[in-house]
């Protein structure tokens, strides 16, 4: 057992991963990778935001192909043993999963791990460097390795001699590029390391290497085009293995249900909070990461992005502000905004154009992408833009508006309609074009830049299924004791005709709770009514207290 050959770290790390209550059984990709074993398609990469379960699928591969420790009393009950998977496997010519498992020397890196005080590109990579070497001299003894050659050299040497083969298993490949010492030349002579160790290397029999962002984009050249490069956005393959979907999900809230004696969580709440990502193939998947803390922790809040988050929104905006600003305005009002993603520009140093900065939004997970459209995924990316909104004196009419936003609420809650409308009046008259009011969408996009402070003490829901209908917004309060409200948009009609809606759809309802989940709300619930004639350029607003 070594620092990267033969390590016991995935089986150790993967083996606590599967004695988790939480645990989402994800061993058929394993399934996928067995066939190109040898093979000249045998070099993968696949690319998911932070949180995705990237680690979790090295340490499994790891940990089953690794001769160190015997895996066998894990994967045995796993879905890679199942009737189903060998079958599968027969049909690409191979054999059952046995004679795969713990058959392998694999040399594991996490490129994420620098030495201590590291400063320098040369201490970080000699790090791995020695480390390699040590662990292949005390492998093979008897080989005399000379630790004066390169790694691959006395790789290649092992496999003349011996025929020896090695699994490559490479965990965050792209973190050193985010590491402060790194320089344009520190770069270039990484991309070269990796290409000297991996490309026409006959002794890697399979590499399975993760990150962020995507590998062959960071070159110009070829050095790494050997890669099949798997990304969540545009490739279908491997899609199912990265994220929850939401029938695992429903699973895990089974078993959360069943094990903890005062349940805070509902099932919707996980899927306010950490649903509203998509796969290639359009498929809607949750958060890992973020729905196995809620559920462990019992409670509801900000996991995935749970430091700097304001500064990575802002981080990847404030280098354009016009072109986006107002698209972030209709994002809040979770509606999706065109965009055309490239993956490359995400390694950019500057972000200047718009779908530069949505591409790299997409590639870190700040947003989502489905069918040419961006979006904001959920409740807890959410409230990372809403900082943004609300510090950001750049954003312009955005940050003027979220400031005012308390205000709206107070006006809200207290019934006054006239200082509701006043405060509409100035959303208005800011120059953008958003403030049109062509269409609902654009009033829905003010109203939530309006009631932006209400997201401190409320979870804010759009198009909401509710009574008989689908209501505009419902204000849910994370105090039970605090004031619900139900608020319906009309152009070129009444308020009262916005909240007789309210009434004759049942939207109150929703506050009713269900089976199984929280109770009802104990403040009062109030129906708000806000309308906007075209012709007039007035907003007309009423507050009425719903009888439930």
């Amino acid at each position: 057992m070594g620092l990267f050959l033969n390590s016991r770290i995935p089986f150790d790390s993967y083996k606590a991963t599967v004695s988790d209550k939480y645990f989402v059984d994800k061993t058929p990709l394993i399934a996928e990778l067995i066939p190109a074993l040898g093979m000249n398609q045998r070099f993968f990469c696949i690319t998911r935001p932070r949180r995705f379960g990237k680690s979790v699928m090295a340490n499994m591969v790891g940990a089953f192909f690794d001769r160190t420790a015997d895996a066998s009393g894990i994967f045995g009950k796993l879905k890679i043993a199942s009737a189903e998977i060998t079958e599968k496997l027969k049909k690409s010519s191979c054999g059952g999963y046995g004679e795969y498992l713990n058959h392998y020397d694999v040399i594991y890196i996490d490129f994420s791990v620098t030495p201590e005080n590291c400063i320098s590109y040369r201490t970080y990579i000699g790090r791995i460097l020695s480390g390699l070497k040590k662990d292949l001299r005390e492998k093979f003894p008897e080989q005399n390795i000379n630790t004066e050659d390169s790694v691959w050299d006395i790789l290649t040497v092992l496999y003349q001699k011996a025929g020896q083969r090695f699994i490559f298993v490479m965990d965050e490949w792209d973190a050193v590029f985010h590491m402060e010492f790194m320089t344009e030349e520190d770069k270039k002579a990484y991309l070269l390391f990796l290409k000297m160790l991996l490309k026409d290397r006959i002794y890697a029999e399979l590499v399975y290497m993760t990150g962020v962002l995507p590998i062959a984009k960071y070159s110009d050249g070829s050095e790494l085009n050997m890669f099949l490069e798997y990304n969540m956005a545009t490739a279908e393959r491997f899609s199912g293995y990265f994220g929850f979907s939401a029938s695992e999900v429903d699973r895990l809230y089974a078993i959360y249900r069943q094990t903890e004696e005062k349940a805070e969580i509902s099932r919707d709440d996980l899927c306010t909070w950490y649903d509203g990502y998509y796969t290639a193939c359009g498929e809607r998947i949750y958060n890992p990461r973020s729905i196995i803390c809620a559920l462990t922790d019992n409670q509801l809040r900000n996991y995935w992005t749970s430091s700097g988050t304001y500064d990575s929104v802002f981080g990847y905006i404030k280098d354009n502000v016009a072109d986006v600003q107002d698209d972030l305005a209709i994002m809040f009002a979770k509606e999706a905004v065109p965009a055309n993603i490239h993956e490359y520009a995400a390694t950019s140093m500057r972000l200047e154009t718009r779908d530069e900065i949505y591409s790299a939004m997409v590639v870190y997970g700040l947003l989502t992408y489905k069918d040419g459209f961006v979006s904001i995924p959920n409740r807890e990316l959410m409230d990372s833009f809403a900082s943004a909104m609300k510090k950001e004196k750049s954003l312009g009419y955005i940050y003027n508006l979220a400031n005012i936003s308390k205000e709206m609420l107070y006006a809200t809650l207290s019934g006054n309609a006239a200082k509701m409308a006043e405060i509409l009046k100035y959303a208005h008259d800011t120059e953008s074009p958003i403030f049109s009011y062509n269409s609902e969408i654009e009033l829905s996009a003010v109203v939530n830049l309006v009631y932006l402070a209400a997201r401190d003490s409320y979870c804010v829901e759009r198009e909401d299924k509710a009574g008989e209908g689908y209501v505009d917004f419902i204000f849910y309060p994370d105090n039970r004791k605090l004031d619900a409200f139900i608020l319906e948009l009309k152009v070129d009609s009444t308020p009262e005709e916005a909240i007789r809606q309210i009434k004759e759809k049942k939207y109150a309802l929703r506050f009713m709770g269900k089976l199984g989940e929280k109770s009802k709300y104990t403040g009062r619930i109030l129906a708000v009514g806000i309308s906007y004639c075209k012709k007039t350029k007035e907003h007309f607003c009423k507050v009425e207290q719903l009888q439930v």
